[in-house]
């Protein structure tokens, strides 16, 4: 029995010291790939702010300015026509909406005055809508006088628009 005895025992530690190697192994493969993970996310992030490029800084809501509704007679084609429309500003910030604010009945003038000088069928069609809307754009970014600067909009959208 000792002889039976003695090669349990050493099947035993042969067990064991196969069994250890295999989670030795298996920890330092582990540590391995979690290091060469970790040292590859920070030479990206390295990598990124090395080449000029900033770090994404945190953007701002976009703010928009809604314009009292509009109504004008357009230039006449067949008859009177009318067009009543609703206009938002998209501002580039907050400040740049308090600037437009202060200086609205400009602005509204300068739309009304552009509105007016349209044919029904000049503004009918999309593509007519989209012109006039990058005309407004035009028209709101002047300066509301000498040394002011132009107005900070990004677009014009409307939010109705009729013609009758």
């Amino acid at each position: 029995m000792t002889n039976k005895a003695n090669a349990q025992d050493k099947g035993n530690r042969a067990e064991t010291k196969s069994g250890g190697k295999k989670l030795t192994l298996i920890i330092a493969s582990a540590v391995l790939l979690l290091g060469a993970g970790g040292g590859g996310a920070a030479w990206y992030m390295m990598s990124r702010t090395q080449d000029g490029a900033q770090p994404q800084a945190r953007q701002e809501p976009p703010v928009f300015v809604n314009l009292e509704t509009f109504t004008v007679n357009l230039v006449s084609e067949h008859g009177d026509q009318h067009l009543q429309t609703n206009l938002t500003l998209k501002m580039e910030s907050p400040s740049a909406a308090d600037l437009i604010k202060l200086h609205m009945p400009e602005v509204r003038n300068r739309v009304l005055l552009l509105l007016s000088s349209k044919a029904a069928s000049q503004i009918a069609g999309v593509d007519g809508k989209k012109k006039l809307a990058s005309e407004l754009l035009a028209e709101i970014k002047q300066p509301s006088g000498e040394g002011s600067p132009t107005h900070a909009v990004q677009s014009v959208l409307f939010t109705s628009f009729v013609i009758q």
